[in-house]
């Protein structure tokens, strides 16, 4: 997972959801990507297991102006953000759980 954005910040607003009130798990997916299905399970299970941090799917077909203004070339993304949705970490493909448990350390 690769380290700190360029400052962006995500509310709310641009996920369709709330953020986690420890951290949120962003995923971009698109609709016949094999390895984004495990990507949700594998957040999903990360959510569950710590307490605060929320998991959100996007459809990126469906949101091609914040697929845009965060670079996300392909599925799945995975962005990590802090509390007040700074973008901690970002990843491409399918993550590993420990490296996601690792990288929610440093959003909390």
């Amino acid at each position: 997972m690769r380290g700190r954005d360029d400052g962006e910040r995500l509310g709310a607003e641009d996920l369709g959801a709330a953020l986690g009130e420890r951290a949120t798990l962003v995923q971009f997916s698109s609709a016949f990507c094999a390895p984004c299905r495990a990507t949700r399970r594998v957040l999903g299970e990360v959510a569950g297991l710590v307490p605060g941090v929320a998991h959100v799917e996007i459809d990126a077909e469906a949101h091609l102006d914040l697929v845009r203004r965060l670079g996300i070339l392909r599925t799945p993304t995975v962005l990590v953000l802090d509390a007040g949705g700074g973008i901690v970490r970002r990843a491409v493909g399918p993550p590993r759980k420990p490296d996601v448990i690792a990288a929610l350390g440093e959003a909390v």
